[in-house]
């Protein structure tokens, strides 16, 4: 079996499992479009070995199917700093929030003391 081949079936089942937790509700579908677009570029280039031999041929690269590593490390990293770019977004709000919860909780108990 090719190895591009093989990364063709990879990207295929990571494609159904996708689109199987959207389908769940697991998955929320904005996260999911960068995991569906990476899954559809990456099953692009593991079945066209003319545009995979062309890439290489532009970029210098000896084997082409290395090629379809390189392409796989970069989207892992772009969908790991995504990731990395929500999780902080939800930890601002998460401060934010506790310290509103802070501040109403003081109020509301000196509300309590007051009519005391």
């Amino acid at each position: 079996m090719k190895i591009t081949w093989l990364s063709f079936a990879i990207v295929a089942i990571l494609f159904i499992i996708v689109v199987e937790s959207v389908r769940r509700g697991v998955l929320e579908t904005k996260y999911s479009l960068l995991w569906i677009v990476t899954c559809i570029i990456m099953a692009f280039l593991s079945i066209s070995d003319n545009l995979l031999n062309t890439v290489a041929g532009w970029l210098n690269v000896y084997y082409p199917p290395s090629l379809l590593f390189l392409f796989g490390l970069l989207f892992a990293l772009l969908i790991i700093f995504d990731l990395t770019r929500r999780v902080s977004k939800l930890n601002k709000e998460m401060t934010q929030l506790t310290q509103d919860y802070t501040i109403l909780k003081e109020e509301l108990e000196k509300r309590k003391r007051q009519e005391l």
